[in-house]
């Protein structure tokens, strides 16, 4: 069927791939050995016959009167046409006569000088095929071996090549998450070099050349942004000495506008830089998320379930708690509702939701998302508030309140503030607890 693959490991491959080839050389080797076998023990059984046969005749022309003995019979109808032929040309020889059911027959026949034929024939002996059923039981517990020992090795070998290859893969998935100081080789480790170092190799070749161009677009966006600050804020300037009216109102909002489009680049680029510090205080965290929303968005209402004291960046929460209700206010639907339960803080609107790609990938710049949450803007307020949830050590999680399909209103956009328990010092570490001896 198309479309329908079956994901088998490495592992496993390897397993049948090694057992396959056990299985094979086994079977042909036993086959080998079982007919080297088979035919030295008839050969042996043929020497032997004709040994016998021709100590019957000395004793048959030496004795009186001439009688056959030791089995022997002269002119055996029952002769094989083969020994027939070859008496006919005064040849001595044996025969193997093979049977549908039981052992075969084993025929020795000597021409004699009067014309007749002396035969003989007896069944392969009984030791021999005990030998043979042995010989067969040996070579099938040996080739069973074989295959079980051979796919023990490929699970062995394959399962070391599968951890390294899934050890690399959760790396690049690393890397692909954001995460661009891991590096693939470091991760598989392991004495033996393969074609998985040659993967790690070029893995990692392939983050540092994404970071240096992630680096060199980051400049290139901080150093326009720094020179467009300052025609920028002699723009401004000069549009508030125009004259009252309506064009220079919205030559005022796009200057303004404009200017701070700019600050929150520089913000940004300032964030990426992992240069920012935060400036600690400790303060009760409802209480203060209560009085700033009122001054930020006199219109959110704010539950505070359980109170508690944190240590954290009040301007920076300002920033983030700004950035969140900005965007609620522009891409969603009222009300909008802020909660704080210990140190979480959630942020609700009752919009659309966010759009996807931000659920998956998390806030970008200069994404503004689908059509459905406005479509306005520069994606970079989510961008800020992100990187100052990680200057305070933060994490900031985006989910949508309902699945796509409810009813308009029953849904919406949801930020969660998680601030951590121990707050980054100056130098942008976490402090060293110290327990007591």
């Amino acid at each position: 069927m198309k479309g329908l693959a079956l994901r088998t490991g490495v592992r496993w491959k390897i397993a049948v791939a090694i057992a396959a080839v056990g299985a094979l050389i086994a079977v042909t080797l036993s086959l080998v050995v079982h007919n080297a076998a088979r035919v030295s023990m008839l050969d042996n059984a043929r020497d032997v016959q004709m040994w016998r046969l021709l100590f019957a005749q000395r004793v048959y022309e030496t004795s009186k009167p001439k009688e056959p003995r030791f089995g022997t019979k002269i002119n055996d109808p029952a002769l094989p046409p083969q020994l027939d032929q070859l008496m006919r040309d005064k040849r001595r020889g044996t025969y193997v006569q093979e049977h549908r059911e039981g052992p075969p027959d084993v025929w020795a026949a000597v021409p004699l000088a009067n014309g007749d034929v002396l035969s003989l024939h007896v069944p392969f002996a009984d030791r021999s095929a005990t030998i043979m059923k042995d010989l067969d039981r040996a070579l099938i517990i040996g080739s069973v071996s074989v295959v079980f020992g051979g796919c023990a090795l490929g699970v062995l070998i394959g399962g070391q090549l599968s951890r390294r290859l899934r050890k690399a893969a959760a790396a690049a998935g690393r890397v692909a998450q954001g995460n661009t100081d891991v590096r693939v080789r470091d991760a598989i480790g392991g004495v033996v070099r393969d074609e998985t170092d040659e993967l790690a190799r070029a893995v990692d070749a392939l983050t540092d050349a994404l970071n240096e161009r992630i680096e060199a677009e980051r400049r290139v966006t901080a150093d326009i942004a720094h020179e467009l600050r300052t025609p920028v804020t002699g723009l401004l300037t000069a549009a508030e000495l125009l004259p009252p009216g309506r064009p220079s109102e919205l030559v005022r909002d796009r200057a303004q506008a404009m200017r701070t489009l700019v600050e929150d680049v520089l913000e940004v680029a300032r964030l990426d830089s992992a240069s920012e510090r935060a400036e600690l205080q400790e303060l009760a965290l409802g209480e203060f998320v209560a009085r700033r929303v009122r001054v930020l968005d006199p219109e959110a209402a704010v539950r505070v379930v359980h109170e508690s004291w944190v240590n954290t960046d009040p301007r920076r929460l300002e920033r983030i708690l700004g950035n969140l209700l900005a965007n609620a206010a522009k891409h969603g639907k009222g009300p909008v509702e802020v909660t704080v339960e210990g140190r979480v803080v959630r942020v609700r609107d009752h919009g659309p939701g966010f759009p996807e790609a931000l659920l998956q990938d998390g806030p970008s710049r200069f994404r503004t998302g689908s059509s459905d949450r406005a479509g306005q803007g520069h994606g970079l307020g989510l961008t800020i508030a992100a990187g100052q949830a990680r200057v305070l050590g933060a994490r900031l999680t985006f989910r949508n309140a309902a699945p796509e399909g409810t009813p308009e209103g029953s849904g919406g956009a949801i930020a969660v503030l998680w601030l951590p328990e121990h707050a980054p010092t100056a130098t942008g570490s976490f402090p060293v607890l110290r327990l007591a001896d």
